[in-house]
Parts: C-alpha cells; sequence; structure tokens
C-alpha cells in the first residue's frame, strides 16, 4: 500500500470534504427547524463515525492504508447522510422539498467554485466528477457511452449507495432524487449551455439545450 500522498488523494478527499458540507447544511437547517439534531447527530456519530471537520487530509490519514482510509471516509460520510436523510423524512416526508431546495443550492455552489475549463459536454462531466462522490478511483462505475459536441452519455454500472441506506433503513431513492436535484444545478451552472437529463436503464447524459 502506497505510504505517500499524491494529487488523487487530495482530489478524493475534497469529494469526501463536499458530501461532508451537505450533511453540514442539513444539520444546520434541521436544528433551525427545530428538528432534534444533537440527539441524531450524537446517535449518528455513534453508530457511522465522525466527519473529518475539514481538517487538512495529511494530519489525519492513515498513511500506512491510504486506500483503506479514505475508502472508510466515503463509507462514514454516506452512511451518516443516509442516517439524516432518512431520520428527516420519518419525521414529515414534506421535508423533502426543502431537502431538494437545499441540494440544488450546494449545486450551484459547487460549480461557482469549480475553475477548469467546461466548455464541452465532455468537460462539464469532469467538472462534475470533481465534486460528486462515486466510491473509490478504482470502482470504475461509470462506463463512457457516447462523447461529442452535442452530448455526453454515460452508463452508470452499480449502485455504491444502496448497501449504505439499507443500513440507515432508509430509501435508497431518496438520495437518488436528491442527487439528481444537485447536478441539475451543477451542470445548468457551471455551463448554461448544457442541462443534465436522467435516461433509462441507469443511463445518463450531458446535453446541449
Amino acid at each position: 500500500m502506497s505510504l505517500f500522498l499524491g494529487k488523487i488523494h487530495y482530489w478524493l478527499y475534497n469529494k469526501i470534504l463536499w458530501f461532508e458540507s451537505i450533511e453540514e447544511d442539513l444539520m444546520n437547517w434541521g436544528q433551525e427547524a427545530g428538528l432534534p439534531i444533537t440527539e441524531w447527530k450524537n446517535e449518528i456519530y455513534k453508530n457511522f463515525g465522525m466527519p473529518t471537520q475539514g481538517k487538512p487530509l495529511e494530519d489525519i490519514i492513515d498513511t500506512s492504508n491510504i486506500h483503506g482510509w479514505l475508502q472508510g471516509k466515503i463509507e462514514s460520510a454516506e452512511l451518516r447522510q443516509a442516517a439524516l436523510v432518512t431520520k428527516i423524512l420519518d419525521v414529515d416526508v414534506e421535508y423533502k422539498y426543502i431537502l431538494m431546495k437545499i441540494f440544488t443550492e450546494k449545486g450551484v455552489q459547487a460549480a461557482k467554485d469549480y475553475h477548469g475549463n467546461a466548455t464541452t459536454p465532455e468537460e462539464v462531466y469532469h467538472a462534475l466528477n470533481d465534486f460528486i462522490l462515486e466510491g473509490m478511483p478504482c470502482d470504475r462505475v461509470n462506463e463512457i457511452i457516447k462523447s461529442n459536441d452535442q452530448e455526453f452519455v454515460w452508463h452508470t454500472t452499480m449502485c455504491l449507495h444502496k448497501p449504505y441506506w439499507d443500513k440507515a433503513k432508509g430509501d435508497v431513492n431518496n438520495f437518488y432524487e436528491l442527487r439528481e436535484a444537485w447536478v441539475t444545478a451543477f451542470v445548468t451552472t457551471v455551463n448554461p449551455e448544457y442541462k443534465f437529463e436522467k435516461m433509462q436503464e441507469n443511463m445518463q447524459k450531458i446535453v446541449r439545450k
């Protein structure tokens, strides 16, 4: 196992930080809405681990097991978000509309924080992939189907998220609805010439409007 941190490790850690920032925003909203966030937080942290709290990667990572440490942080973050969203919706399913708004705002924020090129559909996809958390790079979840000046189409070959939502006793469909709101906002903000569309059988695309 590598003992040295490389660019890819920081890249993946930044994606974890972005995922955790959504969790933080959800908790802040829940606190303002009068939900028992402190009680939930204690339970969730006890069951699924603490967030990184934005600490520098080199200060907290286990350099003797870099891959395993990052994988563990992904699992912990996914489980915490699944548990939190599930608890919120168990109180009132209508809260989903507020959660959709939060995820949309986070998608806009992420796009505004992106400073690379996003002029072609494929570049927009790569910009998205700098933020969205979809397992480890070695999982190779997404398979490219088509790429040209008009559209970029990819197929998601497996669902890495359902086991986390099952463990949190939640519905993974909530995850996909919320993430779609995030992705849609990201794509149209990072380049207004494009939009995101979900297709059948786990097919998705970024297409010119």
